[in-house]
Parts: structure tokens; sequence; C-alpha cells
């Protein structure tokens, strides 16, 4: 069974470094952002081994939250091989999320 894994400051450049990666950045807060953890669980489920699926808590990782210039929560960034290639801002549907990450594979 998948899981997502959960980025900080150390640990957030080695794991986007290869592959494709969704990183959600999220608050214990934010409704939204709760609408949507299921989704981010479920997608972690299905991407095993394709793509990693991670998530990070603005209120605790306020510094990475500020490199990526998030200003809005639920922000749904994507990276290939280390670089940003796409981004979302809002909740939306698993069928949006796995779409752009199939893309990306």
């Amino acid at each position: 069974m998948g899981k997502y894994v959960e980025l900080n400051s150390g640990n957030f450049d080695a794991t986007i470094a290869e592959g494709v990666t969704m990183v959600d950045f999220w608050a214990p807060w934010c409704g939204p952002c709760r609408m949507i953890a299921p989704v981010v669980e479920k997608l972690a489920e299905e991407f095993e081994g394709k793509a990693t699926i991670a998530k990070v808590n603005t209120d605790e990782e306020q510094e990475v939250a500020v490199k990526y210039g998030i200003r809005s929560i639920p922000s749904i960034l994507f990276f290939k091989d280390g670089q940003l290639v796409d981004q979302m801002v809002g909740a939306a549907s698993k069928d949006v999320f796995a779409d752009k990450i199939n893309a990306l594979l």
C-alpha cells in the first residue's frame, strides 16, 4: 500500500530530484486541503513505484512554502527530475491530478 511522503526543508530537494513528484502544500486548518487529503492518499497508492506523491504542511515548513511562492493553499506543484513543470491552486478531482501526473510520466 502506497503512502505519500511528508516533506520538509531537509528532504524536499532530494525527494523531487528524480522522476515525477506531485507535492501538495496544505495546512490542518484548511478546509479544501482536508477535502483533497483522501484523494492525495489514493494517488499515492495508485502511483506507487511510478511517481512520488508528497505533502508539505505549510504551518510547519514555512521556509519551503516561501521558496516556492505558495500564497494560497491547497497548492499542488508538479516536478519532473527536480524541475517545477506545473502547478495548480485549489481543490480538484482525482482524475485531474492523475492526468497531470500521467502526462509527465
